[in-house]
């Protein structure tokens, strides 16, 4: 049970490893909107949203509903969210601690 579990973790970790699909996600978090919205919002080619939701969609991590000829998007799981905003104060973190370490570094340099 424990390996299905860390191949589902990993098959999610590998769906968001791309900054496209992470923008995709940001974008999403207040709601649902149109693939044209998110197309003109990022600025994508419509070929190249059309790549990055399928590989959403088929991890279930967004969801689609059509109407009319449009498609609209949303994140139908708030965790991700949650998961996002995780990673956000992880990065702050590490970026934090490394800014430290670099002005420690400058300090104990000798002059030039």
């Amino acid at each position: 049970m424990q390996d299905t579990l860390r191949a589902y973790k990993a098959s999610i970790f590998q769906a968001l490893a791309h900054p496209t699909r992470i923008a995709i996600l940001e974008v999403l978090r207040d709601g649902e909107l149109s693939a044209r919205t998110i197309q003109e919002k990022l600025s994508l080619e419509q070929a190249n949203l059309s790549q990055h939701l399928a590989i959403l969609r088929t991890r279930q991590i967004v969801a689609n509903r059509k109407d009319g000829n449009q498609v609209f998007y949303s994140i139908p799981n708030p965790v991700l969210v949650e998961v996002l905003d995780i990673m956000r104060r992880y990065f702050q973190t590490n970026l934090a601690d490394a800014v430290r370490v670099l002005e420690e570094v400058e300090r104990e340099a000798p002059a030039r």
